[in-house]
């Protein structure tokens, strides 16, 4: 097989990275939002149980969960399927970084802002959702084109589960045709071909956010 055939074979598997992918930002985003949020609105106590929340997600290693949750948990009576062991634990994993960018926007922001809405008469909650998280997530908004870009990379993992992804086209090619420098070098090329167009996309978006007369820079 030539490298374009070898090629070829492997994006048979992208319906399923991208599938991952999309069914990993549910769980990523929400929770990236509401951790992010609670870790910058919390003290003490709770904020203790939050981070240890983010830093179980952030910290612990994705192959190891991938196991923990397909293979550990059945012998326990709770079964997951692959899809959602997959999509949930990288996920989890990207929106625990996430949740750092979306805590670090809010803090950045001037405490002006909020002084502001306290004296036109507004809660806590209205000042949170009219005036912070509206210019930080504009300015977070590269941030979570890298979560994206994370969650594709982080979907080679997913054949260890079972799931047809390219990673797993391209060991299914390697069972018939050896030639793993061929092989692995598609790879690493359907995974550019599926990443750099988002990081294109990135790019622009945070030079809209940084010309001239963005509303990134305040309310």
């Amino acid at each position: 097989m030539s490298l374009f055939d070898i090629w070829l074979g492997i994006l048979k598997g992208v319906g399923t990275t991208a599938a991952v992918t999309a069914y990993g930002l549910l769980f990523a985003v929400p929770f990236a939002l509401g951790f992010g949020v609670a870790q910058y609105l919390t003290v003490g106590v709770a904020r203790l149980l939050v981070t240890a929340v983010i830093e179980f997600w952030r910290s612990s290693a994705v192959i190891i969960l991938l196991f923990v949750f397909y293979y550990a948990l059945p012998v326990f009576g709770i079964s997951l399927s692959a899809w959602t062991v997959s999509a949930m634990v990288l996920g989890l994993n990207a929106g625990g970084y996430a949740s750092q960018a979306v805590r670090a926007g809010l803090q950045a922001l001037p405490s002006g802002q909020k002084e502001a809405g306290a004296a036109l008469g507004l809660s806590r909650p209205a000042i949170l959702f009219l005036i912070e998280l509206p210019q930080a997530l504009v300015a977070m908004s590269p941030t979570f084109v890298n979560t994206v870009i994370q969650l594709v990379k982080a979907t080679a993992l997913v054949s260890l589960v079972t799931l047809s992804d390219m990673t797993f086209r391209a060991k299914e090619i390697a069972q018939v045709e050896y030639n793993p420098v061929a092989i692995y070098t598609a790879l690493l090329l359907a995974f550019f071909v599926v990443c750099y167009p988002i990081a294109l996309a990135g790019r622009w978006l945070e030079a809209r956010i940084a010309a001239p007369g963005s509303r990134a820079g305040g309310i």
